[in-house]
């Protein structure tokens, strides 16, 4: 039995910040296990409240459905008993059906949706995957708005009244009309997750939509920081909150955007940067070159003048 009912878990979610640790590979870009384990039990030991094993800074798009189910055990069993540890679930219907089932074998407490691979599909085609996955598990379900898979209010609605364990609403597209009829209609039903990249670029606006928390990428390698700005964002201390994106957030999401998916390798290269070193990123993604990881550098250090 997972630690946490879904109620629980929503409720737990919501409490504090959220991340997505990054899934460690060797040279030769194989799992590497032993140190990922490590990696989990050092964030294990800061106030988080849920981890996103295999996610989309865990590259889960490049992870065969074994190597899912290798990382989600993995950080099952390295976190401490009263931190969540939730699964990724994506691909066609029957690929994310099986991997939630998977997933609760493990000792999983919950699951993040991601949208299905490649098609499109329409607001009744996304209901049915929902619908689906939701059947499947007893674990709680955080659905992840983005790419193909963008949900209405009517259709989040919907599937609220219907799947008992659908707890969350992850936004990953950053409409905020949208966003705010959801919240207006469901209020405290789900937990309201913000997930754009760097996700602190906007964390405080999204609080005054109900967005209590997201899922922070750059906590994998300055756990500090990260909990710095996201309890200023809680505590409503805007002053804090420009000076720090302006002296670290800002400086780091600009050497984010020179190329399509370094919201993954600027991490991992954040890692090395820092002591801890999580191997390279999978193709497609490709890595940081040593000019971008000159820059990186120098935004690590003001952040750590910045909490001083």
């Amino acid at each position: 039995m997972p630690a946490f009912t879904p109620t629980e878990l929503a409720e737990r979610l919501g409490s504090g910040l959220l991340s997505f640790p990054v899934t460690h590979f060797t040279r030769d870009l194989a799992f590497d296990e032993p140190t990922y384990r490590e990696n989990i039990i050092r964030l294990g030991q800061y106030e988080i409240a849920g981890l996103f094993a295999a996610g989309g800074t865990g590259e889960f798009f490049s992870l065969t459905p074994p190597e899912v189910g290798a990382v989600v055990r993995a950080a099952v069993g390295s976190a401490p008993e009263d931190t969540p540890i939730l699964a990724p679930a994506g691909h066609g219907t029957a690929q994310a059906v099986a991997t939630a089932r998977d997933a609760e074998a493990a000792g999983a407490d919950g699951l993040l949706l991601f949208p299905p691979y490649l098609t499109e599909a329409s607001a009744d085609g996304l209901a049915a995957h929902v619908r689906a996955v939701c059947e499947s598990t007893s674990l709680g379900v955080v659905l992840y708005s983005r790419a193909n898979a963008v949900y209405t209010s009517d259709t989040v609605a919907t599937l609220a009244d219907t799947c008992p364990n659908l707890i969350g609403f992850k936004d990953g597209v950053g409409d905020l009309e949208e966003i705010t009829r959801i919240h207006a209609r469901l209020g405290d039903r789900l937990v309201y997750i913000g997930g754009l990249p760097t996700a602190e670029t906007f964390a405080l606006p999204y609080l005054e939509l109900g967005v209590t928390t997201y899922s922070s990428a750059i906590f994998n390698f300055l756990p500090e920081f990260a909990l710095t700005f996201y309890n200023a964002v809680r505590a409503g201390d805007r002053t804090k909150v420009r000076r720090l994106l302006d002296a670290v957030v800002l400086p780091y999401t600009e050497i984010r955007d020179r190329k399509a998916g370094y919201a993954v390798s600027i991490v991992k290269a954040g890692m090395d940067l820092t002591g801890q070193p999580a191997g390279p990123v999978r193709p497609p993604l490709t890595d940081l070159d040593d000019p971008e990881r000159e820059l990186l550098a120098g935004v690590i250090e003001a952040s750590r003048a910045a909490i001083a």
